[in-house]
């Protein structure tokens, strides 16, 4: 697996004096102001030149939200991040899974219990159809401890103990899959574009979320699972590679992005967008890329889930 070499590092330019350098990095890089770059609703946005980790616009970029089921992207990470990992280790799916859905009224890969898939498959449960239960599999695998509770408690800590090691300062979680009980599952647009440029590192994530859809066969069953990505701007926008929609009463409407023209790569946050998430992502991208690409939105089919 290809790994990108450690963790992203802002890049400030050399310090004349110890005192610069502590005030470069307690210090926001500024971006854009809102009133003139691209109109949108979100009460949340961001862009980020990926490849030179530079900002290109923001909307309240350092302001804390809820981010719903963009939550997920941390636990894919913590997962692909974990020293040695073997994407090729069967997770048997529990019946406690499949209740947790159900009693959150979660989205769902509607796992079955008993069916045995790998990591890399239960990612692309976890990336497509945002499934809660795939989340739940993977915390109650990647995590320590004697019980269920304890190791998904223990996951948890691992991804606030990698947001950290990220420099996420404004990021903190207090769920595994973005359902949140005590409105603690907290970022800001700035933090959650950094998170997935990190993240697009990983030649697996990048494989995972930048499909459309996905069929998996159980390995020691005869089911075939059938996951389309819940992520419209995928497929709809010339160059979109990913990455992450997310949708709670508390947190409205939310999407991580990313596109590649013309040999760069820009990603783009949206929080709480109460009007198109999706044509206001495209007015992002055309704003960073500088020139109009017409959305026509890929329709989803209507036994897949929406997100």
């Amino acid at each position: 697996m290809q790994r990108c070499g450690g963790e992203p590092v802002r890049r400030w330019g050399v310090p004349l004096t110890v005192s610069a350098a502590v005030l470069a990095v307690a210090l926001p890089v500024p971006v854009a102001d809102a009133t003139s770059g691209p109109k949108v609703g979100a009460k949340g946005a961001y862009l980020l030149d990926s490849g030179a980790d530079r900002p290109l616009w923001g909307k309240a970029a350092d302001s804390r939200r809820q981010m719903a089921s963009i939550t997920k992207i941390m636990t894919a990470v913590v997962v692909l991040d974990t020293p040695g990992v073997n994407l090729d280790r069967q997770i048997a799916v529990k019946q406690s899974y499949r209740d947790y859905v159900a009693r959150t009224e979660a989205s769902t890969a509607d796992l079955r219990t008993g069916d045995r898939l790998t990591v890399r498959q239960m990612l692309y449960a976890l990336m497509l159809p945002s499934g809660c239960d795939a989340a739940y599999a993977l915390a109650d695998t990647f995590g320590s401890g004697a019980t269920e509770a304890a190791r998904t408690k223990s996951f948890i800590s691992k991804m606030n103990k990698k947001a950290a090691r990220l420099g996420l300062r404004n990021t903190s979680y207090d769920s595994f899959d973005g359902i949140s009980s005590r409105g603690g599952n907290l970022s800001t647009p700035r933090d959650l574009a950094e998170l997935a440029r990190h993240a697009l590192g990983d030649r697996v994530f990048r494989e995972v979320t930048g499909a459309a859809s996905t069929q998996q066969k159980a390995k020691n069953v005869n089911r075939l699972y059938t996951w389309y990505n819940t992520n419209k701007l995928l497929g709809s926008y010339r160059g979109v590679t990913g990455i992450k929609t997310g949708t709670t009463s508390a947190a409205g409407p939310c999407l991580v992005f990313a596109a590649r023209q013309g040999g760069r790569t820009v990603v783009g946050v949206i929080l709480n967008d109460p009007t198109q998430r999706y044509p206001d992502a495209a007015r992002m991208l055309d704003y960073a890329f500088k020139k109009h690409t017409p959305l026509k939105l890929r329709q989803l089919p209507e036994t897949a889930r929406e997100d």
